[in-house]
């Protein structure tokens, strides 16, 4: 769908939806938007004060009154707020009545306008409004998804980056130049004389810095996919090391029974938490030896289930007791999937672990050193834990972007046609090669909306809730 297609009609018919989450609460929300939407208001509405009548009202104000039924009756006491086109969410007139929050009041108010002849809002109607009116890019109105669903400060900010244009203006930069390079070869094919020969290798040079552009673009969102999707990590260790200690320290709260008496946790212990930022999932697991005893070697089982089903592992070693066979053999098992090696019970005075000892065992690893009890070194722990499951990928903020699985797909798509192209530049004619450019272009076009056919758009709204 071109860009200049995209736009609503001013007489498009109004329509109406509950904003605000079903339930008791202070206030809710009933959103209208459309042609007609502020006469309609108007109608059902009551100023408190003299004169104050909403269709003269300017834009951004909030004026208190009563919304009445057909029949002139009060149905609440409400705060209505009007925005008028093109200056508003959905780049039509909006308005919006703040009625307080109820199970039964919201619905009232909501039934009235419809009963005045304004339509039930489909899913993400407002949101695709807007993107139909030019006031959000497909790549913003699926940011408004990610910011609903955030988990952690860390996804929000990324969300609100992505709603403030931040994926857009990369994907653009990178479009502006392919077109820029389409325009040489068409030029080149059409007016050989006056443009001349063009440069094989200046546009090889040029293509390869789009792919690099789209890789790190790629990389970044794989950075920051964590944010959205969360980690899990898994404390594994020989038992009566601290494992249950470091996790109730995380918690910050006596989440596991802590003991002296080893085989203590006999069972898998999870709990939710943020870690700078990334949803985890924190495992506490039975400590792993060789037993006889039915219920703890079952424990056992599922320890070594838990840690390879995990984004990071913390393997605790117990500083004050020393490294031994138990600790080793569990060191056998896991190293393969490179832990971080935690040393516990660093703040007591006897330290039979020594750093010698410690990288003679463990070469060529970093040893972070911890008081699970008394909260110790945990700052280290936690900026490690960062640095292991974001892992390597772009070094700067810039790159540092949401992209979610349809914007993923396109990134990939238009990379390929760029690879295509370098692979055949030489090869075939210019006319040819200049269809893997204004491809790759094409499918970049997908992630801002501006090629993307209607069937995609409705199943991309769809995923919206009413009233969004």
């Amino acid at each position: 769908m071109a860009n200049d297609e995209r736009t609503i009609d001013v007489e498009n018919e109004g329509v109406a939806a509950i904003s605000t989450p079903a339930g008791v609460g202070g206030i809710a929300i009933v959103r209208l938007s459309g042609a007609g939407v502020i006469e309609t208001a108007d109608a059902l509405f009551s100023a408190a004060a003299e004169n104050a009548g909403l269709k003269t009202k300017k834009s951004y104000t909030l004026t208190l009154g009563w919304l009445n039924d057909e029949n002139g009756d009060r149905i609440d006491q409400v705060l209505v707020s009007v925005m008028r086109k093109p200056h508003s969410y959905t780049g039509e007139d909006v308005v919006e009545i703040n009625c307080h929050g109820g199970l039964l009041v919201a619905q009232k108010c909501l039934r009235q306008f419809l009963k005045a002849g304004l339509r039930l809002a489909e899913p993400g109607e407002f949101t695709r409004r807007a993107f139909l009116n030019g006031r959000l890019d497909i790549s913003q109105a699926e940011a408004v998804i990610e910011i609903i669903n955030a988990r952690s400060d860390k996804m929000l900010q990324l969300s609100v980056r992505q709603l403030e244009g931040i994926n857009s203006r990369l994907i653009s930069a990178v479009e502006e130049r392919l077109l820029s390079l389409t325009a040489d070869i068409e030029a080149a094919l059409d007016f050989p004389d006056e443009a001349g020969e063009i440069s094989l290798e200046a546009m090889e040079e040029t293509v390869k810095i789009q792919i690099n552009e789209l890789e790190n673009m790629l990389q970044g969102a794989k950075r920051t996919e964590i944010y959205r999707n969360g980690a899990v990590i898994t404390i594994c260790g020989k038992p009566n090391v601290g494992k249950s200690t470091l996790l109730n320290t995380f918690l910050c709260k006596e989440r596991a029974i802590v003991t002296p008496v080893p085989g203590t946790t006999r069972d898998t212990i999870e709990e939710f938490l943020t870690i700078r930022g990334i949803p985890v999932k924190l495992i506490d697991t039975a400590g792993i030896r060789e037993t006889r005893d039915l219920i703890e070697n079952l424990g056992v089982e599922r320890s070594k289930k838990a840690i390879y089903n995990s984004d990071a592992l913390l393997f605790l070693l117990d500083g004050a007791g020393g490294v031994e066979e138990e600790d080793i053999a569990v060191y056998e098992l896991i190293k393969d999937f490179e832990p971080l090696i935690v040393i516990n019970k660093s703040d007591l005075k006897e330290q039979k672990a020594s750093s010698a000892e410690l990288e003679t065992l463990f070469p060529r690893q970093r040893f972070l050193f911890i008081s699970a009890r008394e909260g110790y070194g945990l700052e280290q722990l936690e900026a490690a834990i960062e640095a292991k499951i974001l892992g390597g990928g772009a070094e700067t903020a810039h790159y540092e972007i949401m992209v979610n699985i349809r914007q993923k797909e396109a990134l990939l798509k238009a990379i390929k046609h760029l690879k295509d192209f370098l692979e055949t530049c030489g090869i075939i004619t210019l006319d040819c090669l200049s269809i893997d450019i204004e491809m790759a272009g094409y499918a970049l076009g997908e992630i801002t909306g501006k090629n993307l056919k209607e069937e995609a758009i409705d199943r991309i709204f769809s995923e919206f809730c009413i009233g969004k």
